[in-house]
């Protein structure tokens, strides 16, 4: 286990597909108390984060195997992702997993206390949806316009050879 303490500027640098860390709170500070596991930990550390330490994870080779997809991973990197990966409900198999993939902790003075919300780019909404519109309405009209011109010549051809 490595003991290096990287600042959150340090981590947020790893945030591409060839270099991937995340932060994920989940250590207990007191592993030689056996009754503790980081699952059952999980809603005092919601309550007081001070309680786990939170470690940074290297996790670029792991990425291509996640269930979720390497945008997942993607997405939690730059903050701290423990509310992220406890929200999902990970295996203790998984939990596991994460000790290979450990490179050190963040010091926890440098991920502030309140994040910004930003709110995810969307594409441009076109507010002018006529054209749309109008070939929407010509798909329904046009047949509907040959199908009647076709029971009109219909009946046109039928009463004349009468």
């Amino acid at each position: 286990m490595s003991s290096k303490v990287y600042t959150l500027e340090e981590v947020a640098k790893h945030n591409t597909k060839d270099d991937c860390w995340l932060i994920i709170g989940g250590k207990v500070p007191f592993p030689s108390l056996p009754f503790f596991s980081p699952a059952a930990c999980v809603p005092v550390y919601k309550q007081n984060r001070s309680l786990l330490i939170p470690q940074v994870y290297n996790v670029t080779k792991f990425l291509e195997d996640h269930p979720g997809g390497d945008d997942v991973l993607l997405s939690s990197t730059a903050k701290d992702a423990t509310d992220d990966f406890e929200d999902v409900g990970h295996s203790n198999t998984a939990r596991a997993m994460m000790d290979e993939y450990l490179v050190g902790e963040i010091d926890a003075t440098t991920i502030p206390t309140k994040v910004k919300y930003t709110p995810p780019k969307q594409p441009h909404y076109n507010q002018d949806k006529t054209p749309e519109f109008v070939i929407k309405i010509l798909q329904f009209l046009v047949p509907l316009a040959i199908l009647g011109l076709a029971v009109v010549v219909r009946i046109y051809t039928k009463s004349e050879s009468a």
